[in-house]
C-alpha cells in the first residue's frame, strides 16, 4: 500500500493547475490550493530545491481514483 495515499496526500483530478501538487498538499494539510501555490512560488525567491521537490512530489503523489491512491 502506498504511503502516500494512506495518509490522504494524492493529487486531485478537479481543481489542479499543472499537476495538482499544490492542490493535494492544500486538501491534505486543510488549506486553500491558492495559498499553497502562492506560499510555492514565494519560496522561489529564495534559493533552495523547490522546483526539484515540486517535480518529486509530482512523480510519488499518486493520482486520486488510481489503484496507488487506496484510501
Amino acid at each position: 500500500m502506498n504511503a502516500l495515499a494512506t495518509t490522504g496526500l494524492v493529487r486531485p483530478a478537479r481543481g489542479k493547475l499543472i499537476a495538482g501538487v499544490c492542490a493535494g498538499l492544500g486538501r491534505r494539510f486543510g488549506l486553500s490550493a491558492n495559498v499553497v501555490r502562492l506560499l510555492f512560488l514565494l519560496s522561489c525567491l529564495i534559493p533552495g530545491p523547490q522546483f526539484l521537490a515540486y517535480l518529486a512530489l509530482w512523480v510519488i503523489m499518486p493520482r486520486e481514483g488510481s489503484a496507488r491512491a487506496v484510501r
